[in-house]
């Protein structure tokens, strides 16, 4: 959280310091910005402003004969639409504002008939919260004509409504006209359709039908089961009857029974009996072979001949034995006769049950159809109650329509028309002023962020720090007002100040000393003897820095010789004020003595100008006589200062670090640009210089996002008093 923190706070004044490096920009767009806002408010002229109310809400009409309600009802077709605002849409839609500009003949100065959308961006439209009503209100120069204004929109657009709804009346009952006789014929066909099936499968009444079924085939059912029962009955009482008698079959009582009623077979057989008794009692007088016995035996066959053609005529060919008894007596011809009733009673009840099942079975086959036929039916009864309703439905909205049709149906009615206004609207200069002033600081920190943004130089020491990659031996704030005042009164601002010696107990000079002891320290295994002060490119105050370096460490007891190397672009005679007829030029070409070439600027501290510009002087400083005068110069002094020129397109300031014991980098924000910057590090990579560090020049030390030296208003008031007591002669030195 607290890291969070940091991270908020520190962007925050990264914000805040683009806008105070951008603040003229800033303040400018925010000027002209706000200028305009309020010439715009100045030349606003007034106007005048009328308001009609509209009210939707179905006609009333319709609610009390119940017909035509639909028509014109406002809704919408999304959850999120709201009807009102769609209506609002219609009502400055261009085909109204047009009517409305042609019936009123509204023109322009020229005599032109006003364009819709000169109407439509004075015309407000919007719906009172909480109600059905629509406000529209139109704002104009002349109080008049905006109340007509108003009024003929809001009638344009009654007018239209009505028309609308009569023209949707009219448009349904065509619609339903043409579509009547087509749904009065598929209510016919289906009605056919249903009678059709009834008569074909024989239905009254599918439900009631089922329900008899249902009773029929259970009284069936319980008849079958009796029936069934009593021939079980039936069938025990014969087999009983049966045992008795030594008989199997019931038809072969009802042989035997017949046989003995038969009046030719008994008397067959008693005759056959007789001549049998008569051939057993002959048979004991005669011999076989005699004719007695011999005319009986043939009266015994004639007989048996005539009882077996008796016999079969009784019998009709069902098999009975020729030797069963045939004659039986009261008791066993009660039982044939028994047995008799009780197979005639078997098949009348077997044929009984035949009769029932084959109805059961009929019956049976009804109900499993009864299904079908009732889903079918059904359909058939849907489909006309389907053709009923629509049939219906249309004639009567068919009917509706013809009542409708004749109304004035409307969802809309003006409930306040727009009068003339007799006072302008409220002014809006202070709303258009307030607005143009936020506009205009929107609009400047903007520009401030787009110029910062597109400004690629190297802008704050930290950005110098992470270009360069090295260490920063000393930070030189800028100058405030008060400085400048005195440090530039008797001299031109674009000549470097010697803020050490003219104001020696300021802020700037202390920020001077503290680079001499950082450099004192850096050299404390081995001390420096020759320094070189450049930069990457010009106008970063490498020549202030060198001067104010060379007075930090003079006033500190150490003997130092200032040697204005940049022989292109020399400035350090202007700096001290001094002549600059001969200097360092004139001792490597003329080879005259340095003695005769330094000047003694103030204690402990000798310039050596640069002297007359030469032709190459690259070559000049890259020469043995250079050599040799820069050990001719550590002998005289305890450390030399070489104001060299800058780096990128020119190779003096190479040549010069080769020969001192390490070069000096003066970085000055807002001048150097990011890429130069690289491109200069990069050249002293690859030329092997000893950099000592660098030197932030120009910083406003309170608009650093972090904080490398503290100035009390005390302090520096203080040293500024003692600034302006000092004479012209102490600040001679």
């Amino acid at each position: 959280m607290d890291n969070e923190f940091v991270v908020e706070d520190i962007n925050f004044r990264s914000y805040w310091l683009i806008l105070k490096r951008r603040w003229k920009p800033a303040i400018g767009v925010f000027g002209v910005v706000t200028l305009a806002a309020l010439l715009l408010a100045l030349t606003e002229e007034s106007a005048y402003q009328a308001e009609a109310k509209l009210l939707f809400r179905s006609d009333r009409s319709t609610s009390l004969t119940g017909l035509g309600e639909a028509l014109g009802r406002v809704e919408s077709l999304t959850f999120e639409a709201n009807p009102l605002d769609t209506q609002a849409e219609v009502i400055q839609s261009r085909p109204i504002i047009d009517t409305a500009i042609q019936e009123l003949d509204l023109r322009d100065s020229d005599g032109n008939l006003v364009q819709a959308d000169d109407i439509t961006k004075d015309l407000s439209i919007k719906a009172l919260p909480g109600t059905d009503v629509l406000s529209i209100a139109y704002s104009s120069k002349e109080p008049e004509q905006a109340a007509l204004v108003v009024n003929k929109i809001a009638d344009i657009f009654i007018r239209d409504n009505l028309r609308e709804n009569r023209s949707e009346a009219v448009s349904a009952r065509d619609f339903i006209s043409q579509q009547l006789p087509k749904t009065e014929a598929d209510l016919n066909q289906a009605e056919n359709n249903l009678k059709q099936f009834k008569e074909r499968n024989q239905i009254v009444a599918l439900s009631q039908e089922a329900s008899s079924l249902v009773d029929i085939s259970f009284g069936l059912q319980q008849q079958i089961d009796g029936a069934e029962s009593q021939i079980s009955n039936i069938d025990s009482v014969s087999a009983s009857y049966r045992a008795q008698l030594n008989i199997d079959d019931s038809q072969y009582a009802i042989v035997l029974a017949a046989l003995s009623q038969s009046v030719g077979v008994q008397a067959a057989l008693e005759e056959l009996q007789r001549v049998e008794q008569e051939i057993a009692g002959s048979s004991t007088l005669f011999t076989p072979d005699s004719q007695a016995i011999s005319r009986l035996n043939s009266q015994r066959e004639n007989l048996q001949s005539i009882l077996s053609q008796r016999i079969d005529q009784v019998v009709n060919d069902r098999s009975f034995s020729q030797q069963a008894n045939l004659q039986i007596g009261d008791l066993q011809a009660e039982l044939i006769g028994e047995l008799i009733n009780l197979d005639a009673q078997r098949q009348g009840l077997a044929s009984q049950i035949e009769i029932l099942s084959e109805q059961e079975q009929r019956y049976g086959d009804r109900m499993l159809l009864l299904p079908e036929l009732e889903k079918q039916q059904g359909q058939l009864e849907r489909d006309l109650e389907v053709a009923k309703a629509t049939y219906q439905t249309l004639l009567t909205r068919f009917q509706e329509l013809q009542v409708a049709e004749s109304q004035s149906i409307g969802n809309v009615r003006l409930i306040s028309p727009a009068v003339t206004p007799e006072y302008p609207l409220g002014s809006n200069r202070k709303l258009v002023l307030a607005a143009g002033m936020v506009a205009g600081m929107l609009l400047g920190v903007v520009v401030a962020f787009v110029l910062d943004l597109l400004d690629s130089s190297v802008k704050t020491v930290k950005e110098a720090k992470d270009i360069f990659g090295l260490t920063i031996l000393g930070v030189i704030p800028t100058t405030s007002p008060a400085e400048e005042s005195l440090l530039y009164a008797h001299q031109e601002r674009w000549i470097p100040s010697v803020v050490t010696r003219d104001l020696g107990r300021s802020p700037l000079s202390e920020a001077f000393r503290m680079l001499q002891t950082n450099l004192k320290f850096l050299g404390s295994d081995r001390s420096l003897r020759s320094i070189v002060v450049s930069s990457s490119v010009p106008q970063e105050g490498k020549s202030e820095v060198a001067a104010n370096l060379a007075v930090a460490m003079a006033q500190v007891g150490r003997r130092v010789l200032l040697v204005d190397a940049d022989l292109r672009s020399p400035v350090q005679h202007r700096v001290w004020g001094t002549p600059n007829l001969k200097g360092l030029s004139n001792i490597l070409v003329e080879q005259i003595d340095f003695k005769d070439a330094v000047q003694v600027v103030m204690p402990n501290l000798t310039l050596l100008t640069a002297g007359v510009t030469p032709p190459n002087p690259v070559a000049l400083l890259d020469s043995k006589r250079m050599a040799a005068l820069l050990a001719d110069f550590s002998d005289s002094y305890e450390i030399i200062i070489f104001d060299a020129p800058p780096l990128l397109g020119r190779a003096d300031a190479n040549v010069l670090g080769k020969l001192a014991d390490g070069l000096l980098m003066v970085v000055r924000p807002g001048v150097a640009d990011a890429a130069k910057a690289r491109s200069a590090k990069e050249f002293l990579e690859q030329s092997g210089q000893r950099v000592l560090g660098m030197v932030i020049n120009g910083i406003d030390t309170k608009a650093e996002p972090d904080s490398y030296f503290y100035y009390t208003e005390n302090v520096e008031s203080a040293d500024l008093s003692h600034a302006r007591a000092a004479t012209p002669k102490q600040k001679a030195g």
